[in-house]
């Protein structure tokens, strides 16, 4: 954030600065646009001027999700771009993960005229908030499948079962371990209308792009039983309306429906950073919100940490996770050796109840990097509630990391308004069933 506010008063000052447009477009025609003012090309500045744009390229490509890239007032940045989002080029991970696996093409990088460049055209998804009828929900994880029975509204009955599915490679476990959760759920009704489901990945009009669960499964299942695994379960159930997002779009929805409030930001920091993002009419909008990869620290690369699975430097996974505490406790005193993060946590939070100032400046450390990246986050997102939860959160670390995030907010970004909330009881224990249940219309 403190890297962008220099470069733009570096703007500000230089007379012959421009206006670079553009768009960022799916296969399916969805596009996002983008527009920003930079220094005048020459000298010192090409250089600032490509990581500025690359930076931000990097947070819609994860944000928004595309794999067309239009850029228009200027040519050399665009020939840049498109070298560097490539297969032997620095972004080669993005370049095929959000490119051929989640759209099917690999990224390109064109440059083109202002005028050709195609209007926004991006829909938002009628999902949510549809509470009438006996409806099932369910959210998928990686240690355990939760579902729920919802009648009206009203959670009826709800459970969680241990599953292992990372390292399945049969896909018929997959399938017939959600299929039971849903008859399970499904005995405490007396007809089922819908069903509704969230998990970690990347789902786009209810197929599975990428996700973490079916690691295990071969290319070749994934595109025979995988990719269409939920339609598969719908045919099952009558063909009842059946809808399945991000995780990260349901806890949105469920604190928006516990707020009674809209415009509201979800980021959970656990095993990795995750988010996602209700807008100002209270809809889910047809984004990744894939926020553990979008940058948020712009130091020299030397000088800041990289992401093991993209290979790139600052991004959020690394400042809002497990990772994050695991990375600074070395900093603050600790000593874990190889200990495995998950444990590393679970001994910062013990340092915590002691009140170890060494467990609190970890804390406090990343509760600083968070109100800073909620002040760049709201350059992407029109925030007014900020929902935070995660099993880094839990404890009084959390109320660390909230007030830290709050000072940086009140000295740095007074005009912000955005206020900080964990969730309360009811939306913690039952919210995410509902929210999921409440997906599909019927």
């Amino acid at each position: 954030m403190l890297w962008n506010r220099a470069y733009q008063s570096k703007v500000a000052k230089d007379r012959g600065a421009r206006t670079i447009d553009l768009a960022l477009c799916r296969p399916d025609g969805t596009t996002f646009r983008w527009s920003g003012r930079v220094l005048s090309p020459g000298g010192e500045n090409d250089a600032l001027t490509l990581r500025y744009i690359e930076r931000h390229l990097k947070f819609l490509l994860w944000q928004k999700g595309g794999s067309r890239v239009l850029l228009a007032g200027a040519p050399e940045v665009a020939t840049a771009l498109s070298g560097i989002y490539s297969a032997d080029g620095a972004r080669s991970f993005d370049w095929g993960f959000i490119g051929s696996k989640i759209f099917g093409e690999p990224i390109t990088v064109r440059s083109v005229e202002t005028a050709d460049l195609p209007d926004a055209n991006d829909s938002v998804m009628t999902l949510g908030r549809n509470l009438e009828g006996c409806r099932i929900g369910f959210d998928l994880g990686g240690s355990d499948r939760k579902c729920a029975a919802v009648i009206d509204g009203e959670v009826v009955f709800s459970e969680e079962i241990v599953w292992d599915p990372y390292f399945q490679s049969d896909p018929h476990y997959h399938i017939e371990g959600i299929h039971d959760s849903l008859k399970r759920a499904a005995a405490h009704l007396p007809r089922v209308d819908a069903i509704g489901g969230s998990s970690a990945g990347v789902y786009v009009n209810n197929e599975v792009r990428a996700a973490s669960l079916f690691r295990g499964v071969s290319p070749e299942d994934f595109e025979t039983h995988v990719r269409k695994i939920f339609f598969t379960l719908k045919e099952r159930w009558n063909n009842v309306p059946f809808e399945v997002v991000n995780d990260g779009e349901v806890t949105a929805l469920a604190g928006s429906m516990g707020l009674q409030a809209n415009s509201v930001l979800g980021v959970a920091m656990g095993t990795s950073e995750a988010a996602g993002y209700v807008d100002a009419q209270g809809h889910i909008k047809p984004w990744l919100n894939e926020l553990a990869f979008a940058p948020v620290d712009f130091r020299d690369p030397a000088d800041s940490p990289v992401d093991e699975w993209s290979g790139d430097h600052g991004c959020g996974a690394l400042y809002f996770s497990q990772q994050a505490v695991a990375r600074l406790a070395p900093a603050a005193g600790f000593d874990f050796g190889k200990m495995p993060f998950p444990e590393q946590l679970v001994k910062v939070q013990e340092a915590m109840k002691q009140e170890d100032p060494k467990a609190a400046a970890i804390y406090e450390t990343i509760g600083c990097y968070f109100g800073y990246s909620i002040a760049h986050y709201a350059d992407y997102y029109d925030i007014e509630n900020l929902l935070i939860l995660g099993r880094v959160t839990s404890g009084e670390g959390g109320n660390i990391i909230i007030q830290e995030a709050e000072t940086v907010l009140a000295k740095e970004f007074p005009d912000l308004r955005i206020k900080l909330v964990v969730p309360d009881e009811k939306t913690k224990r039952h919210g995410q069933a509902v929210a999921a249940a409440s997906l599909p219309p019927l």
